[in-house]
């Protein structure tokens, strides 16, 4: 809860800097989105409230929500008495930026923290398990874990180059992904680095291989539970909504040898004397092999290891002599930011966005993951480093009990150029 509230008590600062006395929910192009608050209020409880209450009178309803009245608001300085209407008081909360925070013991599945948003008195509302989102560049590992899955190693070679799926029917009839930065760098890297530097392109030429099928094979098997379409751009988060709980769960998988465990915070349930009631024992399924699994991990530590690595920014304290493995995501126009991070205990996740997709930075770069939701993870972990009374110790990831049957150290790989387009960087077929 210290991690969350001393993060988004700068970030809600920055925010509200960033957006002055303007409205921050906007549209694609940037636009402030007309009658945004009318529309929301209609999906509040004091307005079917009234709706009920008037036989749909709109003039009666609106009448009675703007009638002003003292309350006590939310601040991130305390609470603060006002005199607000039931609009008024939705238009304020509306400018807050929500979060969630998770942290699991990969290999029992036990559920070690669990902050649902900034502030429960005033948001009612679970950004861990309730709130799904698109889980942008999150997902990404999903898909390299199918891939090293099916017999690819991290050291196989692509080029950053556009690749294209053909969408027969549809208008247009093709999709064809942008990195970040709209630029393809003609640059062969790694599969290790692709995924460190969350290339868009190559996690595309990775699905393009396997098909989208069997990406969303591979997130049902490592516990994702919502429903993803089997469509080309749910390699890069948005083929569905997906819930932190799960994405936590799902990279637990990878500490835990390849075992999907279900977290759960409830181990038993006793009466006043001690006897037992009810014991619970969590699901366990074989996702992954452990090599698999293992080789996850040495991709995951690719964020801070590789150049270019989207959680090169991470205190450097959390990796001297310690093993972190990472993704960040971004979903597009940086409506939700997210960090997982992994280590041999604990593995944790943070989301930050508004409660509305539409309620964001105007700049990408302010909003992305490595900025809003990382530092949350960080201080975390730095206090549960220090805290000698939780006995969370540093140190490096469980090595699979059989030798590692592929090549993994990938450094003598990076910047060569493949024999053939053939051989791994893509066919003329993938280039539009």
């Amino acid at each position: 809860e210290k991690s969350v509230e001393n993060q988004m008590k700068k970030l809600q600062l920055l925010f509200d800097e960033h957006w002055e006395n303007k409205n921050p929910w906007i549209d694609e192009k940037g636009f402030e989105i007309k009658n945004f608050i009318s529309n929301s209020i209609k999906r509040s409880n004091q307005y079917k409230f009234y709706a009920k209450k008037f036989n749909k009178d709109s003039l009666k309803i609106y009448n009675e929500l703007k009638k002003r009245k003292k309350m006590k608001v939310f601040t991130w300085n305390g609470e603060v008495d006002t005199i607000f209407s039931a609009i008024d008081s939705l238009k304020y909360y509306k400018r807050f930026l929500q979060a969630g925070f998770i942290s699991i013991e990969p290999k029992s599945g036990h559920i070690k923290a669990w902050v649902g948003g900034i502030n429960h008195k005033y948001f009612k509302y679970d950004h861990v398990k309730q709130g799904k989102r698109q889980p942008g560049s999150t997902i990404k590992p999903i898909v390299y874990a199918a891939a090293i899955d099916n017999g690819y190693s991290p050291c196989y070679p692509v080029v950053d180059a556009p690749v294209v799926f053909e969408l027969p029917g549809q208008d247009p009839p093709y999709w064809r992904p942008d990195n970040h930065n709209s630029k393809w760098s003609g640059e062969t890297m790694t599969l290790r680095k692709a995924m460190a530097k969350s290339v868009n392109s190559i996690t595309a030429f990775m699905t393009k291989k396997l098909t989208p099928n069997t990406v969303v094979d591979y997130a049902k098997k490592l516990g994702i539970s919502s429903d993803l379409d089997p469509v080309p751009a749910v390699c890069l988060g948005a083929g569905g909504d997906v819930s932190l709980f799960d994405l936590v769960g799902a990279y637990s998988t990878f500490i835990n040898r390849g075992v999907w465990t279900e977290p759960f915070f409830i181990s038993r349930i006793e009466d006043k004397y001690g006897n037992l009631i009810q014991s619970f024992v969590p699901k366990k399924i074989e996702a992954l092999n452990e090599e698999t699994a293992y080789i996850m991990l040495h991709m995951l530590k690719g964020s801070k290891e590789e150049e270019g690595g989207t959680a090169r920014g991470l205190d450097p304290t959390l990796t001297s002599n310690n093993d972190v493995g990472a993704k960040t995501g971004t979903t597009q126009n940086a409506s939700d930011g997210w960090f997982i991070g992994v280590t041999k205990n604990l593995v944790s996740g943070a989301w930050v966005g508004g409660d509305d997709r539409s309620i964001r930075f105007r700049n990408w770069v302010l909003g992305q993951g490595a900025r809003t939701a990382m530092p949350i993870w960080q201080e975390y972990m730095l206090d549960a480093y220090n805290d000698s009374t939780l006995n969370i110790n540093k140190g490096q990831f469980d090595k699979p009990t059989k030798t590692i049957s592929i090549e993994i150290d990938c450094d003598k790989y990076n910047n060569i150029v493949p024999d053939s387009l053939e051989s791994s960087i893509i066919d003329k077929s993938d280039i539009f």
